[in-house]
């Protein structure tokens, strides 16, 4: 652990602090947040997943969305990388393919504010076990 030798050496490290603990409360109760994750296997990385995940972490914070963005791994998508799935409170995930920082912003204006569907999600290819019933 570095040493604190200034003010803004205790400010820095409060922020660091806070922000750890934002993450984990929101991840206590994460169906009343959105929820963002970034596919960040190989194939996501290689093709530009890392700046993406930055883009949605900021973003979310600097328009006070209530959220938390994660990393995941292959979802099984990787024609379609970089892939992000978004999990909005009450609502079934959706996943967008293609996904750049135009495309993540769209994604946030338009799908997480105001719950528009747009271009890039790729459809659902499984059932889950509880359509079956």
């Amino acid at each position: 652990m570095s040493q604190i030798k200034s003010l803004a050496d205790l400010k820095k490290k409060r922020e660091e602090i806070k922000t750890g603990l934002d993450v984990r409360i929101k991840s206590i109760d994460p169906e009343n947040h959105v929820q963002v994750k970034v596919a960040m296997a190989t194939c996501g990385i290689a093709s530009g997943a890392k700046p993406i995940m930055e883009f949605f972490v900021e973003q979310l914070d600097r328009r006070n969305i209530p959220g938390v963005v994660t990393q995941t791994g292959c979802m099984g998508y990787c024609f379609a990388e970089p892939t992000v799935e978004i999990k909005l409170p009450g609502k079934d995930p959706v996943v967008f393919g293609y996904v750049d920082l135009k495309k993540a912003d769209l994604i946030i204006e338009k799908y997480i504010k105001e719950g528009e569907l747009i271009d890039g999600i790729i459809p659902v290819n499984y059932e889950t076990i509880d359509s079956k019933e």
